[in-house]
């Protein structure tokens, strides 16, 4: 029940909606690097301590379905794959930046 006695489902919920496209262990991890020019995949796997070649592809892949990153694919040899945030993945800034600022308060109390 929210705030007014309605139920929330899934489809009303804009937490609910919010999560399925950025919820998760890695997806705002994988945002928040993308956001600062870490934007190939072998620079996100180095940068995210315990994540596996599988989830990374995986979450990426998701992200680019959802329309939050661009995949560009340069004709190369070796072939090189740089992401970016679509115009919708940098109406998240606000959203990832919150969370990165939250992080930040909470660690330096520790």
């Amino acid at each position: 029940m929210n705030d007014y006695g309605k139920q929330i489902s899934e489809n009303s919920c804009p937490v609910t909606y919010c999560l399925s496209v950025i919820g998760g262990k890695w997806k705002p991890v994988i945002l928040f690097l993308i956001s600062q020019d870490i934007n190939r995949f072998g620079q996100l796997q180095r940068q995210i301590d315990g994540i596996s070649k599988q989830m990374l592809t995986k979450h990426l892949r998701e992200l680019e379905e959802d329309g939050v990153l661009h995949r560009k694919v340069f004709d190369e040899v070796p072939p090189r794959v740089e992401y970016t945030l679509s115009e919708r993945g940098k109406s998240l800034w606000p959203v990832i930046k919150a969370m990165r600022d939250w992080g930040n308060q909470q660690l330096a109390k520790q």
